[in-house]
């Protein structure tokens, strides 16, 4: 009987073995098991996954949940996005920005007539370029910071483009400039950013359009200490903003008083780290050029034109000529590699809301549908079944935007196939390390540093209940297996509710989980 019974235990091993070779999913069992669990928590009882797990080498599904099905992707849409640039542009692209006089300069260094600045579409300006040459950038992004009281500043000077400029004008010898300074701001059509933050998408850009507020808790009972960046006549500021005692609430609200004037309430704790507020300015081209004028002043160049005013009513000279005036100055920009990494490691909406403009002005082209449909052209060759996913915009929040997890791991498998993947794969937050994966993982968590993806979060209001939907939380990018595999892989979840404790972070550590698991069991 005991001979009987190790023989029947050997067919069943020899039959479970078979299964397993025959058929990966019994294989995979324990994976599939620990998966489920996260999956089928209660917060998910309303949602819906999608998944897809691929080896890049040999392109063997690892896991699939409805790779076929579409998603709303929120912020790995800048994965389509960013992909499609750097292929338009190229990793060592630089913007030039140049300041051009129209008029000539007499024996006293007067310049009798204007210095017309050229928008080149510079996404940073300057204003992000560390010591060392790269783009700052922190965890939580200053665009981000009227949505919550983690943002902070990065150390560049904001205005360092425009001073470069301005320093370059006095150089040329010129002290005074009798006419206006004025902004071309025509390289391609105005649009809105399908994103949170600044929302006007615009070819000139300073400091991501707006003014930065950092308030400091004081004495209680007392005015918070309040720092604007950059300070600049464009703008003034009412500060009403108290200090508390610690414990108590942090509250602040911005009203627009109009003719740039704001006043901001509050209260703000004490011992409270400082709080990072942003207000937008209502017309980049005007911002910038008082903040143009103003570096032109510190710079020692006289201008007769008040700095403060609303963009002049006179018309410009045609964008031929204007680019045939003598140059006086040029802003060159680090190379674009930069801005990949920093679009993907902070998810930086306006930005990748710009990219597609950017896409069409290389072309010849000037709107956000000519952008996109190059971008379609881009994918389709690229290998991805375009006519299965949909993009409204350039960074993922969008209406329009659905994407499925086979054509987001097409795309990925093809970046991973050409030159400049070193830069796209760079450039994608880390987990557990930075960007906005930087808190998804404990730090002595297996999947922490192998896994570089794009996160994507969109929620909602849910006003009827007074509480919040999230429309989707994602994950997409690739990772390291404990065994050396490397795998591409896209993650994500629609419409799971926020309420009861549950927050946008626990979706992201549910998202950061899985690869966990998918990591170890592989």
């Amino acid at each position: 009987m005991k001979r009987f019974f190790l023989w029947q235990r050997f067919v069943w091993l020899f039959f479970v073995a078979v299964m397993a070779w025959s058929h990966p999913s019994v294989a995979k069992e324990p994976l599939v098991k620990a998966i489920h669990e996260v999956v089928h928590q209660p917060h998910y009882k309303y949602a819906h996954w999608g998944a897809l797990f691929v080896d890049l080498k040999s392109g063997d599904v690892v896991f699939e949940h409805a790779p076929s099905k579409l998603f709303a992707p929120a912020s790995t849409t800048k994965l389509f996005t960013v992909a499609c640039a750097l292929d338009a542009l190229g990793a060592d692209h630089r913007f030039q920005t140049p300041l051009v006089r129209h008029g000539e300069i007499n024996e006293q260094g007067e310049l009798i007539g204007d210095l017309i600045l050229i928008a080149s579409g510079d996404l940073s300006f300057g204003g992000r370029t560390t010591s060392d040459g790269r783009i700052a950038f922190a965890n939580s992004d200053h665009t981000y910071a009227n949505g919550n009281a983690d943002a902070e500043l990065t150390s560049p000077d904001p205005l360092a483009g425009l001073n470069d400029l301005a320093k370059q004008v006095a150089a040329s010898g010129i002290k005074r400039v009798r006419g206006d300074v004025l902004i071309d701001d025509r390289l391609f059509d105005k649009a809105e950013s399908s994103g949170s933050g600044p929302t006007h998408v615009t070819p000139i850009t300073i400091n991501d359009n707006v003014v930065d507020l950092l308030f400091e808790p004081t004495e209680v009972g007392h005015p918070a200490k309040l720092t604007i960046r950059p300070h600049t006549a464009y703008l003034h500021v009412e500060s009403k903003v108290t200090t508390v005692e610690h414990g108590k609430p942090l509250a602040t609200s911005i009203q627009d008083l109009g003719h740039g004037r704001i006043s901001i309430t509050g209260t703000i704790p004490a011992g409270h780290k400082p709080l990072v507020r942003i207000h937008e300015v209502h017309d980049a081209t005007a911002f910038a050029r008082t903040l143009l004028i103003e570096a032109l002043h510190r710079a020692g160049v006289g201008v007769d034109a008040p700095t403060a005013a609303s963009t002049t009513s006179r018309p410009l000279p045609s964008p031929a000529e204007v680019k045939a005036f003598p140059r006086v100055a040029v802003h060159t920009s680090l190379p674009f590699s930069e801005s990949v990494k920093l679009i993907l490691k902070v998810s930086h909406n306006l930005h990748a809301s710009t990219l597609p403009l950017l896409v069409a002005h290389k072309h010849g082209e000037r709107t956000l549908s000519a952008g996109l449909k190059r971008q379609h052209d881009f994918l389709k060759h690229a290998g991805v079944d375009v006519d299965t996913i949909s993009f409204g915009g350039g960074a993922g929040g969008a209406r329009g935007d659905f994407v499925t997890p086979d054509a987001t791991v097409q795309l990925l498998r093809h970046m991973a196939k050409r030159q400049d993947f070193p830069v796209y794969h760079d450039a994608l937050p880390r987990l557990g390390v930075d960007g906005t994966l930087s808190k998804n993982v404990p730090h002595d968590s297996p999947a922490r540093d192998k896994v570089q993806a794009k996160t994507g979060t969109l929620y909602s209001d849910n006003t009827m209940n007074g509480s919040t939907l999230m429309t989707s939380k994602a994950l997409a990018g690739y990772l390291t297996t404990a065994s050396g595999r490397h795998l591409a892989f896209a993650l994500f979840v629609n419409n799971a509710h926020i309420r009861d404790g549950v927050t946008t972070k626990t979706f992201g550590d549910d998202l950061g989980k899985i690869c966990e698991i998918v990591l170890t069991h592989e």
